[in-house]
Formats: structure tokens, C-alpha cells, sequence
């Protein structure tokens, strides 16, 4: 079995958080080596474009986000994949295409920026209605001042299809799926499969003696 990179992106309240856990305990239930891990890492710079979003915006968010991908591919996902683990990141370029732009960031220097970042095995996008996820982040709380209400949850869902279709001509093997129409247990599911054809069959854990 060879190693899988996996991403799961969408807009605030699309449930990536819920599906990258219930999808690394699918695969493990299925025999493979998995590793979660999330975007902004859990890094030094990764902590610093996470907590510092009401000191950082624009360029210099975008920029430290894409140094902690950078970092984060060669200390931590890439090591995970030499040693044939399915890696399943909550968060990664997708989330830069529509965040960055958010925070009024040009696409062109999104694109540049994050251009050199591996492309991943299979890259998930989970959309919904805004009106779903307003509803979600409204119970749950938001998480940082890019989720502020119904008319932010609209742009967002906007510009999430646009960077399907701006992923598509850059060759990301994308997997599209509308979180608010499907459970939980059916987007896992769907995941898990494209997931083990990816990955092919897992290793039986070695015996001790």
C-alpha cells in the first residue's frame, strides 16, 4: 500500500471537522495506517496564522498560511506518506482560494503563492446552502471573523464553486459533495471507497511473537 493525501475543504459550517474524523476512523476500521492532521497546522507559524486572524489579514495572512503549508508538507505529511499512511488534512489549498479572497486578497497572487504545494491523491470539497451553514456555525460559534453571518456564508458558497472549477484546470482530482443533502455516514462512506481504491490493499498488522 502506498502512501494517500487526502484534503477535505468548504465553507465555514460545511462539516469538514466532523468528516475528517469520522473518515479517519472509517479507513482505520478497515486496516490502514491513518493520520489526521489540519491547516493551519498545529506548527509554530501554523499556530500564528490560526490565533492571529484579528492581527493578520490580507497578504500577510495569505503569505503565512502558505509558509505553514510549505512547512507542514515537508516535516509532517510528506514522512507520513514515505511510511505508506493515509493522510487525511482538514483544510488546505481550497481553503486558502476562498478564505484569502475573503480577506480581499487577489486570486492571481492566491494561485502564486500556493502554486508549488503538492496536489493531493483525492481533494474532497463539501458544500452546502448558506443557509444551512449559517444555521451550523450559529450553534456551534464561530470560529474566527471570517464566519460572520448569512451574507459571508453566500459569498463563501460562491467562491468555493469557483475554486472547483479554478482546482479542475490545475488537474486536483476533486471529489464534489453536498453535505447538507447527504448525512454524515454517507459522505464518510463515499469518501472511504474512492479513499481505498486510492490506496489499494491495506497491510495486515505485523504478529508479535
Amino acid at each position: 500500500m502506498t502512501g494517500v493525501f487526502v484534503t477535505i475543504d468548504g465553507p465555514g459550517g460545511a462539516g469538514k471537522s466532523t468528516t475528517t474524523r469520522l473518515l479517519c476512523r472509517s479507513l482505520a476500521e478497515r486496516g490502514y495506517p491513518v493520520h489526521a492532521t489540519t491547516e493551519p497546522s498545529y506548527g509554530h507559524l501554523g499556530q500564528i496564522a490560526r490565533h492571529g486572524t484579528d492581527t493578520y489579514s490580507g497578504h500577510a495572512l495569505a503569505c503565512l498560511v502558505a509558509a505553514d503549508r510549505y512547512h507542514h508538507l515537508r516535516t509532517e505529511i510528506h514522512p507520513k506518506l514515505a511510511t505508506g499512511h493515509i493522510v487525511v488534512c482538514d483544510r488546505y489549498v481550497a481553503s486558502s482560494y476562498i478564505l484569502q479572497r475573503l480577506d480581499g486578497v487577489p486570486i492571481e497572487f492566491i494561485e502564486a503563492i500556493n502554486a508549488p504545494a503538492d496536489i493531493p491523491h483525492l481533494a474532497v470539497i463539501l458544500t452546502a446552502n448558506p443557509l444551512v451553514t449559517t444555521d451550523r456555525i450559529a450553534r456551534r460559534g464561530a470560529h474566527n471573523r471570517f464566519e460572520s453571518g448569512v451574507d459571508t456564508s453566500r459569498i463563501e458558497a460562491e467562491l468555493c464553486a469557483d475554486t472547483v472549477t479554478r482546482l479542475a484546470e490545475r488537474r486536483y482530482p476533486l471529489m464534489t459533495i453536498d453535505s447538507a443533502q447527504t448525512s454524515p455516514e454517507q459522505v464518510v462512506a463515499m469518501i472511504t471507497e474512492r479513499t481505498a481504491q486510492l490506496a489499494g490493499v491495506p497491510h495486515p498488522a505485523p504478529t508479535r511473537a
